[in-house]
């Protein structure tokens, strides 16, 4: 079964984890595959300036497919090897595609993320939840590692002792928890989760196209590179953009005090 559905509302991709019968379980062969193409697609695409990723049903995601470990297929099928490339080559894909995207990601949580599902919602750039969200990472619980790139994100969300304590105990925690801790930006009414997602995406897709898409690079390399570095990227990033039309654009809106159209050029 496919995983994602896509939607475009205006300048909007709305995606939809979309297996609800299994709570939008992971890591079905071809899954890293379809994440990709979906992603590499968005990214092609200079009218897609904003995306909202949710679940269907009663769940975010499950996180990993417990039955194909207890069965040892799909990515968990085989030696230590296949195992290994199975993680590399399926499960690894979704998320690298979705923390590739050079588009802002905004995650609306609608219900559990768990495990490979809460580092998923990580990869987002901003995550909304609904007050019947919930989170944890429950890896060793199985008896396994964060094996998909949890360990180096959710320290930089949460910090390292709240990220410790999380995949220490495994423990579930709430939405205003995780409002608290900082793992999501904002907690609404589960009824109210997609639209004020959507409301807010299409407020970042009123910003110039390019310059969004540089601001978030520039964003993303910031946690980690030298002051620097970060400077030479600025300057690089600052003269494509004072070269644009949405440029020259945004100065006239202003002076004229108007609100200003960006048109991606």
């Amino acid at each position: 079964m496919s995983l994602l559905t896509v939607e475009r509302d205006g300048h909007v991709a709305i995606l939809t984890l979309n297996r609800p019968d299994s709570m939008n379980a992971l890591g079905v062969q071809g899954d890293g595959d379809e994440v990709q193409a979906v992603c590499d697609t968005l990214n092609a695409d200079p009218e897609v300036r904003c995306v909202v990723l949710t679940g269907a049903g009663r769940a975010f995601s499950a996180g990993g497919d417990v039955k194909a470990m207890k069965a040892r297929t799909g990515a968990f099928g085989g030696g230590g090897f296949e195992i290994r490339n199975g993680y590399r080559n399926n499960i690894h894909r979704i998320v690298r595609a979705l923390y590739g995207l050079e588009i802002p990601t905004i995650a609306a949580v609608n219900g559990a993320a768990v495990g490979l599902g809460c580092d998923v919602a990580c990869m987002c750039d901003i995550r909304l939840a609904s007050d019947k969200a919930r989170f944890s990472v429950t890896f060793l619980k199985l008896g396994l590692i964060p094996g998909d790139g949890g360990a180096w994100l959710l320290p930089r969300i949460i910090g390292q002792d709240r990220a410790a304590q999380m995949l220490f105990t495994g423990e579930m925690i709430d939405a205003k928890t995780a409002e608290a801790w900082r793992l999501v930006t904002r907690v609404v009414p589960h009824d109210d989760l997609l639209t004020e997602a959507k409301a807010l995406a299409h407020r970042i897709a009123e910003q110039p196209p390019h310059a969004l898409r540089l601001a978030k690079n520039l964003l993303r390399n910031g946690t980690t590179a030298s002051y620097d570095t970060m400077m030479d990227m600025s300057a690089a990033a600052q003269a494509i953009a004072h070269l644009t039309d949405d440029h020259m654009e945004g100065v006239d809106a202003l002076l004229e005090g108007r609100p200003a159209v960006f048109k991606g050029k």
